[in-house]
């Protein structure tokens, strides 16, 4: 027996659309993470970007369990000494509740040179409404 490797044009990529009104963070990010990777087809191959884009509406009514509303952090540094900013979730949710979700993702794909690939194929939008209609995207059930 051999091997298959797919080939570049060999992949066939499609768009699934995820609604995240009254879903958990938690749930989304990681059926969105295996989409993005890839790791439901059977041509899945782990260094080759094989994946489907992925468009996330409604980001800003996810929900999250337990106290992480409060108690969840996000940090970034501004690249000035001392310049250290935190956010909880539920500021992060009212300013910019399209990171929550990208961020949530961005932490559930591999840590290597194929990371920026598969967040380029992911569209995370606030509201019901997204440009990418004439993609024809496939709903996605969570």
């Amino acid at each position: 027996m051999k091997t298959l490797v797919p080939k570049a044009d060999e992949i066939k990529r499609d768009w699934w659309v995820v609604d995240a009104k009254d879903q958990i963070l938690g749930q989304i990010a990681t059926k969105v993470a295996d989409k993005l990777r890839g790791k439901d087809k059977p041509i899945f191959t782990p260094y080759l970007d094989c994946g489907d884009f992925v468009i996330v509406i409604n980001c800003e009514k996810v929900r999250l369990t337990g106290g992480k509303l409060d108690k969840k952090m996000y940090y970034h540094h501004t690249g000035f000494p001392g310049g250290i900013k935190e956010a909880s979730a539920k500021v992060m949710l009212q300013k910019h509740p399209d990171q929550v979700i990208s961020l949530a993702v961005n932490g559930m794909l591999p840590k290597n040179k194929l990371r920026k690939a598969f967040m380029t194929k992911l569209h995370v939008y606030v509201g019901e409404t997204h440009p990418h209609t004439a993609q024809t995207p496939k709903k996605l059930e969570i």
